[in-house]
């Protein structure tokens, strides 16, 4: 997700499977509204969202269903960590 004043809002959603050597996809993007709708979305399910504008707009170039670029994947890899680490410590909160 981005956010730059006079510049619409960013998203980008990427699905991955722990525990797999598959790179990460890029599922969702849009700006402006859609980027809020991607967000909401986001957030009604339970799945952490990561403020990273310069990695959003690097991956709003990605087509839809393709997996992210090798140069993109250790700042993913960053964001997965975060959202893994988030979502544990959102179910042992829950419990």
């Amino acid at each position: 997700m981005s956010e730059e004043p006079g510049k619409p809002q960013v998203a980008v959603a990427l699905d991955y499977e722990i525990g797999t050597r598959a790179a990460p996809r890029v599922v969702a993007k849009g700006r402006g509204a859609v980027a809020e709708k991607i967000i909401a979305i986001a957030e009604e399910n339970g799945i952490a969202v990561e403020a990273n504008p310069m990695l959003a707009e690097a991956l709003s170039g990605v087509p839809l269903d393709d997996t992210i670029p090798r140069e993109l994947y250790q700042a993913v890899a960053e964001v997965i960590g975060f959202v893994i680490r988030a979502q544990r410590g959102w179910k042992a909160s829950d419990s």
